[in-house]
């Protein structure tokens, strides 16, 4: 709307020393080109004493403008024929300056003319209309046209009442009442400015609606605000004595307010209240026409080509115009969708650099303002044809002209650093970022750099900074950062009065330094709105009621009225923005969703005016190969290395989202981090290689099968498989001596005593070997100064590997537990409050830190990741801001930036102890623990280790150390059964990862209670599982396979003891009988029986042998086998399939094909009228328990164990939040001090969290379950059992399903000979009990016997997959999963076909299971399939297993 305020300058308000420094800066040679450039605008400023006369001409307007900075009051506006009488404010620093723009549009002035007459009306505005600064600018200009004093309020979540009304203070030691904006606004005659309005919680406004409406309002001091009229009225009758005893105060007549908001729900947000909407007259403010903005731009950027300027234009505006209704079904319209709106204010900011680069490229360009891959739909194909969002784009842009650049080349030099970085290596893709960089420097436009973890943002920021000679304010943002701590932080002094402590944010604005505000796509968006205003006109009001001024305001306004620094600071309040101050932000991708569009698209439409946009690259492998090379002291990568490169550089450019996750743990930093630790260990260590180096790297150990094979076969790949260890058998050692620790080859010297010897840890620790190799791990990344992070399941020993450590080095640690509750403040402060004042308390994080301990973070997948996260920058680069003003600072930094500072600086400063070391040990992600992955967050961050359970020889030579006395038949047998339960926990078939340390405990009960039977050690673990049935049983038969027998029976079980004389004996529950299938399998036999064409006679049923006796190759016997005409198998000619249970002869397939299409008819209709026979006895039938049971017993287990981790999936869904603000709950610790002053919402509860405006619905996940239930499932099932465990995988799904109808939705599809999508199961009328359920079994297996030959495999999944497709919207995550036999040979189906059909979509995960074969046939069909998606399965139970698995690992992942 308005030209960037760099560029936009009043004249007349300068005196001649400011206006000639103006004119002859930069910014003021646009001004006056612009300025001489523009005809006259109607709008003109009059003395009182000057003629009423309109003067069209630009000479006359200027000298009326001239004349206004030292003309008298009062004088008249006007704009058009609208006018206004104005007088010379009171408070001439609270009117704003240099926001009026000579040049205006004709738009613009239609505004302002019309804010005119809202005001001349006594009328409260709302001005409406999209994203960016130009509302706030209007109301601004206005404010600074008509002389108005303003207030000015940013709105957001974190807005509450103390802030609009009254806030209470102590001060002198009593709590006083201090107006806040609005009561100040209204008592003084201001305008009060509310932008945001959307962004505000529902109950906060509505306290303004009595104001709005009578001018009317309840004080908390007492006194109560009245009408300008009445209150006129009251005085008259009352008088002014009167009127202060009850505490009346006068709203001023020229209060007026003008509220800033979006239009919802077009945007995200909460809509308007309809009592406060009632109150307001609405503007929509429209943008400049295309026109107006063409003119605009070539005025600020003479020297930009004209046909760049207008092509940037058109295309940006069209954007815009898709969002128009009218636009959208217009002929001119080149759009098919509705697009993200562009910033359209940029387009100054563009035009400008083009005018300083005008042979840049566009289209790079184009992606600082508008990075459309990232708020876009990603390219695919759809359906009916339509294309993604980023490919529509794409094919615009071509046709207008632009030249899509994806590897832009470096065309400059970029200058040299002033002070250098270490290991800084050059590389040409990053270099190209950085000096576009520099380019919107130059333009004063603030960055936002997107990049993945470990993309090398933090190194670019600093080489960035680095040139430009600027000191970095690292800002670690988060999830739950309010804007409080974005600004200011309350405190108290040192007498017990209340003060307001500007956060870092703030002191670089003053200082002129690079604020870094790391991670904004942590931050809520209406938090980060609070900084909307500080980007674009660099002003801010604070909480304190402190304003910062931009700097050339600050100036004029000091300047003209003759103001000191001392006054303007102290007196009012107002302090200088730096010039030099830069705000640079740095954030993560969006978070794409399945469905194409983001779950966390944090690149909203309001954010993408505030910056400009930088990418970081992909780098190529031997950018990163030069990169690792500098980290190196030999200066060489062995060909190993680069094998490890360019595995992560398969998995960082796969397209499948399983690889992509993989990616993410072999970053530039990883891969650094295994250089340096192979290139000085493995030397010595012949048995660690690059195989296991990745491994540990992606926690391979924990990884779901899935992306454990996937992982597998890219390393393979590229060359890379598992070490052969050499020497296995070697016995590494623990030795000290002469001061100086050896663990097997690696050595470290020991820390000599200290005065915090106690905080050294004392523990019980026996060197078994799996332990000894951990410490080993654990001190190379000690000694090579890294953070480590240790993640394994519960009681395999992570804090003991770590105390043990500690203990061998004498080093001092800091222990902190984290857990659900844990906040930012506690985690690095603890306020107290001690005879009315607020002290901070440092936590062990900042003791450690500072005193260089090591500090344990345990439980760390406990917190909430938006608290962890806070370690981001002290694991990275060793600094830390407190809540309390003081930061933690590296060495290196301190010599840099902080050699003059004065003593009370110094104070704020904590150095960073050189040796402080970071251990965080956390449970492994994923089900059973489902907490937070800290690994995923962070991970990156540190030295990576999987703790697992010790191996069979180390667990036994553990539990001898702790049952010396136990004999040595009984630990064996208790470590057999351990193993067998943990892999049994790795399968899935049971939930629990039984451990070493419920091991241990076992073994230490009976060394010390010898008299104790072995039963009853072992209930002490395994009584939590005796009231779930199905895990009892397996419990069970797994201890009593190693002959450990717990005590039998549930409630009513036998319990001994020969001390005392009360003795209880109860009889035990006998077990109820489980039904199990009887029979045979049946072996494929081929028949060489000879049929022609006139053998057949047509189908028949045929006769019935009461004995069952087989029949083999005849036309007489019903179920007989390889011959004709009958119903039986393997034969030809006969109308369904019969199986009487004998062996079966199979006839070739050359006979088939001497049936006649004839005879094929007359079968198929026989077949037909057999079938709907069965289905309506089906109907009419009685249920059958045993039946069902007999499908049921054998995956009762299976269903059990998914119903578990459904479960806690849905508790962990609806786990209740933190929230803030309440008058009632909970003390929060982030509101001492308000609670010190006695504000009421200082509390928060744990309740269910509303979903943000505007958020995405939460959506449920969707899976289709395509089965075969053709011919060949009921020919076969008497060879393998096929057809039973298809049934067995839908009584799977639809018994374990059942209940969590709102998290899953499912289907059940079939195929066979005579159709490839037969509805079998649909979303929306899932079975409802047994019966039901028992009838679709009985359907799919009467189908199999009675349906046509013929495959339609690869139809039925790729339908499946389409449909899916074309719903992704609609849900969460989509999966298909495909149930076939491999019978894809004998139909010419290549696995070629199968393969491009799974890979189709890449937001619907699709598997096949085969779970019939013919000789190896399936497992030959699954190798020549992408790894992970094919699963064989010839095992009746394993197949409940597999689908378990693939629920478990994806679904739930």
């Amino acid at each position: 709307m308005f030209a960037n305020y760099k560029f936009v300058k009043l004249r007349y308000s300068l005196s001649a020393a400011s206006r000639k420094n103006f004119l002859e800066s930069p910014w003021g040679h646009e001004h006056t080109k612009l300025f001489k450039e523009r005809c006259s605008l109607p709008l003109i400023f009059f003395n009182q004493h000057r003629n009423f006369a309109r003067s069209p001409c630009i000479e006359n307007q200027t000298e009326f403008i001239k004349g206004r900075s030292v003309s008298s009051y009062p004088q008249r506006v006007s704009v058009g024929s609208v006018f206004k009488i104005v007088h010379k404010p009171k408070n001439v620093h609270l009117v704003p300056h240099l926001y009026y723009n000579e040049i205006l549009t004709q738009t613009e002035l239609g505004h302002l003319q019309w804010i005119l007459k809202k005001d001349l009306l006594s009328q409260d505005v709302f001005l409406m209309g999209p994203p960016g600064s130009a509302r706030r600018h209007l109301a601004l200009a206005y404010a600074e046209l008509t002389s108005r004093e303003i207030e000015y309020i940013g709105l957001s979540r974190d807005t509450t009442e103390s802030d609009l009304k009254q806030r209470r203070e102590i001060l002198t030691n009593s709590a006083k009442y201090f107006d806040q904006t609005a009561v100040r606004a209204a008592t003084e005659g201001r305008l009060l400015v509310i932008e945001g309005i959307e962004k505000a919680e529902r109950n906060v406004l509505p306290l303004l609606n009595n104001l709005l409406e009578n001018r009317e309002m309840n004080l908390e001091d007492g006194r109560h605000l009245v009408g300008a009229e009445r209150y006129d009225k009251l005085l008259k009758e009352h008088g002014e004595e009167k009127l202060e005893t009850w505490k009346l105060v006068r709203v001023h007549e020229d209060f007026r307010v003008i509220a800033l908001g979006l239009p919802v729900p077009f945007f995200k947000g909460n809509p308007l209240d309809p009592p406060l909407r009632s109150r307001f007259q609405c503007r929509s403010i429209v943008p400049l026409t295309n026109e107006e903005m063409i003119l605009r731009l070539r005025s600020l950027a003479p020297n930009a080509p004209a046909e760049k300027l207008e092509t940037l234009t058109n295309f940006a505006y069209s954007v815009v115009w898709s969002n128009d209704p009218d636009f959208r079904d217009s002929e001119e319209n080149p759009w098919a969708i509705t697009l993200t709106h562009f910033p359209l204010e940029s387009l100054s900011d563009a035009a400008r650099l083009l005018n300083l680069y005008p042979k840049m490229s566009l289209y790079r360009l184009l992606l600082r303002l508008y990075p459309y891959e990232l708020v876009l739909e990603r390219t695919k194909e759809i359906n009916d044809g339509k294309t993604g969002e980023v490919t529509a784009v794409e094919e615009i842009l071509k046709k207008s002209g632009f030249r899509i650049e994806k590897s832009p080349k470096l065309t400059k030099k970029l200058p040299k650093s002033v002070k250098g970085l270490l290991n800084y290596v050059p590389i040409e893709s990053q270099e190209v970022v950085l000096s576009e960089m520099l380019e919107s420097y130059e333009v004063g436009k603030d960055v936002c750099l997107i990049g993945g973890k470990g993309s090398g943002k933090s190194t670019l920021v600093s080489r960035f900074s680095d040139i430009l000679g600027y000191k970095v304010e690292p800002i670690v943002l988060f999830k739950d950062m309010t804007s409080r701590e974005l600004v200011q932080q309350r405190s108290t002094k040192d007498d017990g009065d209340t003060t307001w402590i500007n956060a870092p944010l703030i002191r670089a604005a003053l200082e002129g330094k690079l604020a870094l505000l790391d991670g904004i796509d942590q931050l809520h968006p209406s938090t980060l709105s609070i900084l909307y205003r500080l980007v674009h006109d660099r002003e801010l009001q604070l909480h304190d009621g402190s304003r910062l001024l931009r700097w050339d305001r600050y100036d004029t306004l000091k300047t003209n009225n003759g103001f000191t620094d001392d006054i303007l600071n102290n007196v009012h309040g107002i302090y200088r923005t730096h010039p030099k101050f830069y705000i640079v932000a740095t954030a993560c991708p969006p978070h794409t969703a399945r469905g194409g569009k983001s779950q966390k698209q944090w690149l909203t439409p309001e954010l993408l005016s505030v910056f400009f946009y930088h990418q970081m690259p992909e780098i190529t492998v031997d950018e990163e190969l030069e990169v690792i090379e500098m980290f190196c002291s030999t200066g060489g990568l062995s060909e190993i290395m680069e094998k490890m490169v360019r595995t992560a550089r398969s998995l960082r450019q796969s397209n499948e989202s399983s690889k992509k996750s993989l990616a993410s743990s072999l970053s530039t930093r990883q891969m650094i981090r295994i250089a340096q630790r192979s290139e000085r260990f493995n030397a010595v260590d012949t048995g660690h290689g690059p195989f296991e180096e990745i491994s540990r790297a992606c926690l391979a150990r924990f990884l779901p099968q899935l992306n454990k094979d996937e992982l597998e076969s890219t390393m393979a790949a590229n060359g890379i498989r598992p070490t052969v260890r050499k020497g296995s058998n070697i016995t590494k050692r623990i030795e000290i001596f002469d001061n100086l620790l050896t663990i097997g080859n690696t050595r470290a010297e020991i820390l000599g005593d200290t005065a915090f010897k106690s905080k050294v840890p004392q523990l019980l620790f026996y060197n078994i070997q799996q332990h000894v190799v951990a410490l080993e791990e654990l001190l190379r990344d000690y000694l090579l100064g890294q953070h480590l992070l240790l993640v394994g399941n519960q009681g395999v020993g992570k804090n003991k590997l770590v105390d043990q450590l500690l203990y061998l080095l004498n080093r001092p640690r800091e222990y902190i537990q984290l857990h659900r509750d844990t906040t930012v403040q506690a985690l690095t402060l603890q306020q107290n409050v001690t005879d009315g004042v607020v002290y901070f308390e440092d936590s062990p994080l900042v003791r450690a830190a500072r005193e260089g301990h090591v500090i344990i973070i345990d439980e760390a997948d406990k917190a909430p990741t938006h608290v962890t996260c806070i370690l981001k920058t002290l694991a990275e680069c060793g600094e830390m801001i407190l809540s309390d003003n003081r930061r933690i600072v590296p060495k290196t930094v301190m010599e840099q930036h902080y050699q003059h500072l004065g003593e009370e600086e110094l104070h704020k400063i904590i150095p960073l102890h050189p040796e402080f070391r970071m251990f965080v040990l956390a449970n492994r992600p994923g089900f059973p623990f489902l907490g937070n992955d800290f690994y995923s967050v962070l991970g990156d961050l540190f030295s990576v280790h999987a703790v697992d359970n010790p191996s069979f020889e180390s667990e036994m030579e553990l539990l001898k150390k702790y049952g010396p006395e136990i004999p040595l038949e009984f630990l064996e047998r208790i470590a057999k059964a351990f193993g067998d339960l943990r892999t049994l926990a790795d399968e899935g078939t049971i939930s629990y990862p039984y451990s070493t340390r419920e091991a241990v405990n076992i073994v230490k009960h009976l060394q010390k209670y010898p008299r104790d039977t072995l039963s009853e050690a072992i209930d002490n673990i395994f009584d939590f599982d005796v009231y779930n049935n199905e895990l009892r049983k397996t419990v069970r038969r797994t201890l009593k396979k190693h002959k450990l027998e717990p005590t039998e029976g549930i409630l009513l079980r036998k319990r001994y003891t020969d001390e005392g004389e009360l003795k209880v004996e109860m009889i035990p529950i006998s077990e109820l009988p489980t039904l199990e299938r009887s029979g045979t399998l049946n072996p494929l036999r081929y028949s060489d029986k000879k049929f022609t064409e006139s053998d057949f006679g047509g189908p028949k049923h045929g006769k019935v042998d009461p004995n069952g006796a087989p029949h083999v190759g005849g036309n007489t016997w019903a179920g007989g086998s390889g011959g004709r005409d009958t119903a039986g198998l393997g034969g030809v000619g006969g109308p369904y399939r019969l199986d009487s249970g004998n062996p079966v002869f199979q006839v070739s397939d050359a006979v088939k094909q001497a049936l006649s299409p004839e005879a094929r008819k007359m079968a198929r209709a026989m077949a037909q009228k057999a079938f709907d026979e069965k289905l309506l006895e089906i109907k009419m039938s009685k249920y059958e328990g045993n039946v069902y049971e007999e499908y049921l017993a054998p995956i009762r287990p299976q269903i059990a164990a998914l119903r578990v981790i459904l479960n806690s999936l849905q508790a962990k869904a609806k786990e209740r939040k933190w929230i803030k603000h309440q008058t009632s709950g909970d003390m929060d610790d982030t509101k001492i001090i308000e609670g010190v002053v006695g504000e009421k919402n200082i509390y928060r509860r744990r309740q269910d969290e509303n979903p943000e405006p505007g958020d995405p619905q939460q959506k449920p996940k969707r899976l289709m379950l395509v089965v075969d239930v053709s011919g060949s499932m009921y020919r076969f099932n008497g060879y393998d059992r096929r057809l039973d465990r298809m049934l067995e995988c839908a009584l799977l799904v639809m018994e374990a399903f059942e209940g969590f109808e709102e998290m899953f939705q499912y289907d059940i599809v079939g195929h066979s000979g005579d159709d490839y999508k037969l509805p079998i199961v649909e979303h929306g009328k899932l079975p409802r009990d047994n019966k039901e359920r028992l009838d679709i079994m009985r359907i799919m297996h009467l189908h199999s016997q009675f349906c046509s030959s013929g495959d339609n495999t690869l139809e039925a999944t790729d339908e499946a997959i389409k449909t899916l497709a074309t719903q992704v919207e609609d849900f969460d995550e989509s999966f298909v999963i495909m149930l076939s036999d491999s019978n894809l040979e004998r139909y010419g189906i290549p696995p070629k076909e199968l393969s491009k059909i799974l890979n189709s979509h890449e937001d619907v995960k699709s598997f096949a299971i085969f779970i019939g074969s013919l000789g190896d046939q399936a497992e030959r069909l699954k190798l020549q399939l992408p790894p992970g998606k094919a699963y064989v399965c010839l095992d009746t139970t394993k197949l409940p297993q597999i689908l378990q698995r693939i629920f478990s690992e994806t679904i739930l992942a």
